[in-house]
């Protein structure tokens, strides 16, 4: 019975080692077909809608090219999304979204929030600035670009998206900073809080789950799987000042880890 029950053992971990195999072979196959599709993409269509908002201004092609495209690499990934809280997404409402990140995967959350903010805008790293069309493209589409390493650029980036906010945009940002590596968020930077309370408009915070699992930091290829968004009750602005900057901060950062659990 012995020697029976060690191959029974050995067989069951060729079958489960096998499906491992098989499950990144499809990860791959899936991740490959989504990073063509989006070069392919961006290389035919990003350089006449350029030219289209070059002539006449509109920027709104861009926004629907690009969640278009995010959506189909999405599905492309067999990434699923289950949302909660979409009603606290106010398109006429000018509000600071603040996500918190841990994955490349996060960027779905522009095409959960478009499809009530229209006017929405990202603050981005200027280093994306430098990319071909794409870099472009964000310009032209009114994203605020970050210069992490310069100070004063960073407080004029602050500036400017302040201005957009009291036009009626709104932004979504990533207090982070950049990616976490594990479950803890890291410490959040100032800047979205800032641009907050000196737009007088709401932060909304944003949980992200289940991105690190499909695409943890330093993987190339992405997962399928569900990614749950949780989107919680705004925390107005109305009334503070420069000095609650860190109280405001400190709150939306709990909100955030609560809708995280």
């Amino acid at each position: 019975n012995r020697p029976l029950e060690v191959r029974c053992r050995a067989a069951s971990r060729s079958i489960r080692d096998a499906h491992i195999l098989m499950s990144l072979l499809v990860a791959w196959i899936r991740s490959l077909a989504a990073y063509v599709f989006l070069c392919l993409y961006i290389g035919l269509l990003g350089p006449p809608a350029l030219l289209v908002t070059t002539v006449t201004g509109r920027i709104r092609h861009l926004f629907v090219l690009g969640v278009f495209g995010a959506r189909t690499a999405r599905q492309l990934l067999g990434i699923r999304l289950r949302v909660e809280g979409l009603e606290h997404v106010v398109g006429e409402r000018a509000t600071v979204y603040c996500m918190n990140h841990c994955s490349n995967v996060d960027a779905v959350l522009m095409e959960v929030l478009y499809s009530r903010c229209p006017r929405l805008r990202v603050l981005y790293k200027a280093e994306m600035g430098r990319l071909p069309i794409l870099g472009r493209v964000l310009r032209m589409a009114r994203f605020v670009p970050v210069e992490r390493a310069d100070r004063d650029r960073a407080i004029h980036a602050v500036d400017v998206a302040v201005e957009h906010l009291v036009a009626g945009d709104s932004f979504l940002v990533a207090p982070e900073g950049t990616r976490s590596s594990n479950a803890d968020m890291r410490p959040f930077k100032k800047g979205g809080f800032v641009m907050a309370i000196k737009a007088q408009v709401p932060v909304v915070p944003i949980g992200v789950v289940g991105t690190s699992q499909a695409m943890p930091r330093g993987q190339f290829f992405v997962k399928a799987g569900v990614v749950r968004i949780r989107i919680g009750e705004p925390v107005p602005c109305a009334g503070l000042a420069f000095d609650d900057r860190d109280a405001l901060s400190a709150d939306v950062r709990a909100r955030i880890k609560q809708l995280l659990s």
